[in-house]
C-alpha cells in the first residue's frame, strides 16, 4: 500500500461525508504529528499499533563498493519501529 492507497482507504473508512482532500489532510496531519513527536520526545507510542523511536548509529568502517577503498561512515540517527502485540497478531492471521 502506498500513500495514495492509504488516503483512499481512510476516505472509505470515514464514509460518504469524507472527501479525498479531507482524507489526505488527515493522513498528512497524522504523519506530521509523528514527525514532531519524534523530534521533541524521541519516541511516539501508539498503544496496540507500535512504537516509533529515534535510534543512534555509531560511526563505523565500510567499503566503497566501486573502488573497494575503506571509508569511515559517520555516526547518524535513524527511526526504528517496534510493532505492538495487536499489530503482530493481526498480521499472523
Amino acid at each position: 500500500m502506498n500513500k495514495s492507497e492509504l488516503i483512499a482507504s481512510v476516505q472509505n473508512d470515514l464514509g460518504a461525508d469524507c472527501t479525498k482532500a479531507h482524507a489526505e489532510r488527515t493522513v498528512n496531519a497524522v504523519l506530521e504529528s509523528i514527525k514532531k513527536g519524534l523530534k521533541k520526545d524521541k519516541m511516539v507510542q501508539l498503544v496496540g499499533f507500535g512504537t516509533f523511536q529515534v535510534k543512534s548509529r555509531k560511526a563505523r568502517k565500510g567499503r566503497n563498493p566501486q573502488t573497494g577503498e575503506e571509508i569511515t561512515i559517520k555516526a547518524s540517527k535513524t527511526v526504528g519501529f517496534k510493532p505492538g502485540q495487536a499489530l503482530k497478531d493481526s498480521v499472523k492471521r
